[in-house]
């Protein structure tokens, strides 16, 4: 249970700007990722612990220590590519059937306002090929495991808590 509520606190901690990885978006943009996160923790269905069983490893790419200096100039792009993916993650049928439409509907709402601002944001910004590769496989790995899980209710909650892990590194 200690081990859940530390969670949640790194994620909460982390999704302050003095967390991020030096990329200097607007103060706005912090609000509104706090507005995604918030969003997220509401979705949530069962507790956490419910699923310990369930948890695999991801293979997040984004870990700060492998973050190099050229990535860090592409923040926006990065950021971009990533809640693009998040956005098409939640908004299959699939995630409809697991999640509280209304609420679900907020997230993706989120999500899309978040994507408007950052394609003006990203117009200055250098290509991120090889970002997008990892994006992509990534969150390829994310639809397999819920695939073979069947998208129970224990998958999306580990996906669930993935995203708000991964999106705290951002």
């Amino acid at each position: 249970m200690a081990q859940i509520y530390l969670l949640v606190a790194g994620v909460m901690l982390c999704s302050i700007p003095a967390c991020s990885l030096g990329w200097n978006l607007p103060r706005s943009h912090s609000q509104e990722n706090k507005e995604v996160f918030q969003h997220l923790a509401q979705m949530q269905r069962i507790p956490s612990q419910w699923c310990l069983k369930d948890r695999t490893d991801f293979k997040c790419p984004w870990k700060r220590e492998n973050i190099t200096p050229i990535q860090m100039t592409q923040g926006t792009c990065h950021h971009h590519l990533m809640l693009q993916q998040i956005f098409n993650l939640f908004a299959t049928e699939d995630s409809r059937a697991a999640w509280n439409n209304t609420l679900l509907d907020k997230l993706l709402s989120s999500l899309h306002l978040r994507l408007h601002r950052l394609e003006q944001l990203k117009k200055d910004n250098l290509d991120c090929r090889d970002l997008e590769l990892a994006a992509r496989e990534y969150f390829h790995g994310i639809h397999v495991y819920l695939k073979a899980k069947e998208y129970s209710p224990c998958a999306w909650e580990v996906v669930r808590v993935e995203i708000e892990r991964c999106l705290s590194l951002m």
